[in-house]
């Protein structure tokens, strides 16, 4: 589909040319660009300084080698990378994510799409990404270890804690973060808060762990409250069972709901009477098993093979596993069944064409870049404690997590009024986020 403005257009097809083949990226960006069209029209000074241009050409990407030894002595070699998007408004932020489907494009996509989503937080953060195509699932903390120190060699000479500040994502937990700071305090001498999601004996945030599934249901929370409605006594369908998945899950609970899915790679869950959230913890947090375990602890709820969350009755959708996880067929169950909410715990997890189907269908849905904000937005906090030498306590640090996506989503509210897309979240997002990042641009001149 050709964009409607000329200078779109070229853009976009530049950046076609420029990475061939890179589905999740240009996905990523032609699904922000449609977003600015209204914006673009209304002001040429944006074609005449570059500034789309620009915003969608990473200031940095770094691709680099990563040679470990493994515990039967063989060398392995994996691919590591980070993406510095932009950092008009900051020092770079975002995660580094381990896993075999990790590529260029995939690190782009998350790295533009960060750029966004930090600017909606309200805080000083520039937008970046980074991981490798190691897969962490089967190996020993001793071979975690030596990947982490050889990983961290290298990423060590492009971050800081005032040039780029990584985090956990998926396969990057309080382990891997944990032996990455390690690695980088031995190699630079430097006791300082480059990374998030530290443990809380050397830097740590309380609540980090909880922030992006607990962030996740106070905008859903917000949104159902200014539509005249609440999460209490909704039902809700969840995937994944990693971090986000499972305080999604707590925080619904507590707020009234009930939650009857969660999934892994290999097979998802249903219980009728509730996810049991502690045993959920056990299984995956403590003795990382697979979700076959969870009979163990519910004999009544029941284990499929492969994909179906999407398929049970719900009122509130919740994807917290990975890109493209809901598509058009997902999309159209989802409506048949009655579900009202769609709002995104995982990176751009629903497709384009699930996307529009389900907004078309009146369902109030929130993007990613909005509604899973609350982890960088808590990583922002850690880094002002860090800064700060302090330690805020849990109540602190959640309460100011519940003002920011409290506000953030009347910022993409207010966004989308203002250029005709009412309750179109997705264009309100990409305008709001967009809006600050092209100030501090402007102000700085061409860079």
């Amino acid at each position: 589909m050709a964009f409607k403005n000329a200078y779109l257009q070229k853009v976009y097809e530049k950046v076609e040319q420029r990475n061939p083949g890179e589905k999740e990226f240009l996905q990523a960006v032609r699904e922000v660009l449609e977003s600015f069209e209204p914006v673009v029209e209304k002001d040429k000074s944006f074609e005449t300084n570059g500034i789309i241009d620009r915003i969608v050409e990473p200031e940095r990407f770094i691709q680099f080698r990563v040679s470990w030894v493994d515990d039967n002595g063989n060398v392995q070699v994996n691919r590591g990378y980070r993406c510095q998007f932009n950092s008009a408004i900051g020092p770079y932020k975002g995660g580094i994510r381990l896993h075999p489907s990790v590529c260029a494009s995939v690190i782009k996509f998350l790295g533009f799409e960060q750029i966004f989503k930090n600017s909606l937080t309200g805080l000083p953060m520039g937008g970046g990404k980074g991981g490798s195509d190691f897969d962490p699932k089967g190996k020993s903390d001793r071979e975690i270890m030596a990947f982490c120190q050889s990983f961290m060699t290298e990423l060590s000479k492009h971050i800081g804690a005032d040039t780029d500040v990584p985090a956990g994502d998926i396969g990057t937990g309080a382990r891997e973060i944990g032996y990455m700071f390690g690695q980088y305090k031995r190699l630079r001498g430097l006791f300082e808060g480059v990374l998030t999601g530290k443990g809380l004996t050397y830097g740590g945030s309380l609540a980090r762990t909880e922030a992006t599934g607990y962030g996740l249901l106070y905008i859903t929370e917000e949104m159902l409250k200014c539509h005249g409605d609440s999460m209490k006594d909704k039902i809700v369908a969840v995937s994944g069972a990693g971090n986000v998945a499972i305080y999604a899950i707590q925080k619904a609970q507590q707020l009234g709901a009930k939650v009857v899915t969660c999934s892994d790679s290999n097979g998802w869950v249903y219980d009728p009477d509730g996810i049991d959230v502690a045993a959920l913890k056990e299984i995956k947090e403590v003795k990382r098993q697979r979700l076959t375990a969870y009979k163990d602890y519910r004999p009544a709820s029941e284990y499929h093979e492969g994909k179906g969350v999407w398929s049970v009755k719900c009122d509130v959708a919740l994807p917290c596993a990975t890109q493209n996880e809901l598509n058009l067929e997902d999309a159209k169950m989802l409506v048949a069944n009655g579900a009202k909410v769609v709002a995104e715990g995982a990176n751009m997890p629903t497709t384009q064409e699930a996307t529009d189907f389900l907004q078309e269908s009146g369902v109030y849905f929130l993007p990613g870049k909005a509604a899973n904000a609350g982890g960088v937005a808590t990583s922002a906090l850690e880094m002002s404690q860090n800064s700060e030498r302090l330690h805020w306590t849990f109540e602190e640090v959640d309460s100011k997590l519940q003002k920011i996506m409290v506000d953030l989503y009347h910022n993409i509210d207010n966004a989308a009024k203002k250029y005709g897309f009412e309750g179109n979240y997705v264009a309100g997002a990409n305008i709001a986020g967009f809006e600050k990042v092209v100030e501090a641009m402007t102000a700085q001149g061409v860079v």
